[in-house]
């Protein structure tokens, strides 16, 4: 175990039995959610994950020291803390410990830690990737180059539909990121289950998608793997909707100077209120939809895992 590492008992104990565990990123805690949605969408979220069969781990830097595995009132504290939070990305993790700080885990440090700590799955929203009009200002989310090189599956609602798309695609095909649509031919767009962009493999049932993880790793070929699992059709925002009101918030964005870090937060509560709040609600549901598929890959990964062990 790393020794800059701490396990929650529950995860702790999941790990040694070979049970299934989940991952859960914190920055959906601190910068992707208002007080109090964000603090009842987490514990909601890890109540999802072990209805399903799973453990939850929530991660975090919690005083230095990496968490896989959270008390509430950790989790409670990231989401009073809000933006005032760091927001951590794999060149933030030594510069917090050094400073025995705290902070709320993207996908690319939650991925970091989930590997660390031995667990395989990950659910989250949305992933980063390419913003739109990366040629001129080079902004491409760290969270793409960790899906290159840290072997761990994240089922998401596809990226973040305030990017650029297809660029994102493209980012993970050259870098060897297999895209798998679950139940889908076409990758979702987060609050819209179409986007346009077809994807070359689908995968209808979590525990081919298992085999498969199980396949690449055992192939000894490095990186993740993104499950695209798209929103709830009874939740899903039309597509025409959602991207006017994205135009409209990035242009709000480039006349107030909103640069760095800060955009991706921006960018979402922005459309929160021109959408009259309907993506917030959107965002909840198809995280816990997330939260749903990855339990049950997790689960089917720890069943081929221990099967495997005993042939």
């Amino acid at each position: 175990m790393n020794p800059l590492l701490d396990l929650h008992p529950e995860v702790a104990a999941a790990l040694a039995d070979g049970r299934p565990v989940v991952a859960l990123e914190s920055t959906i805690i601190s910068h992707g959610m208002p007080w109090p949605q964000n603090l009842e969408t987490a514990l909601a979220v890890e109540d999802e994950v072990r209805r399903h069969g799973a453990v939850p781990a929530t991660i975090a830097v919690i005083g230095g020291r990496l968490q896989a595995g959270l008390t509430q009132a950790q989790i409670e504290q990231l989401g009073r803390g809000g933006s005032a939070v760091a927001k951590v990305s794999r060149r933030d993790l030594p510069y917090l410990v050094m400073r025995a700080a705290t902070g709320a885990t993207t996908v690319a440090a939650t991925m970091i830690v989930a590997a660390l700590a031995g667990i395989r799955v990950f659910a989250t929203g949305g992933i980063g990737g390419v913003h739109r009009g990366a040629e001129a200002s080079f902004d491409i989310s760290a969270d793409l180059q960790e899906l290159a090189r840290t072997p761990v599956a994240v089922v998401c609602a596809g990226a973040k539909s305030i990017l650029d798309l297809g660029l994102t695609l493209e980012y993970l095909e050259t870098h060897g990121v297999p895209v798998i649509g679950y139940r889908t031919d076409e990758l979702p767009a987060f609050f819209s289950r179409d986007s346009g962009f077809a994807l070359e493999q689908r995968i209808d049932e979590p525990a081919d998608i298992a085999r498969l993880l199980h396949a690449k790793w055992t192939l000894g070929l490095g990186g993740g793997v993104v499950i695209a699992n798209p929103i709830p059709p009874e939740h899903a925002l039309p597509r025409e909707r959602i991207d006017a009101a994205i135009a409209a918030a990035l242009a709000d964005a480039q006349r107030q100077g909103v640069q760095g870090k800060a955009v991706t937060p921006f960018l979402l509560a922005r459309v929160n209120e021109l959408t009259g709040g309907h993506s917030l609600a959107s965002n909840i549901q198809l995280v816990l939809n997330n939260a749903r598929l990855a339990a049950a890959v997790a689960a089917s990964f720890a069943d081929h895992a221990r099967q495997t062990r005993e042939a």
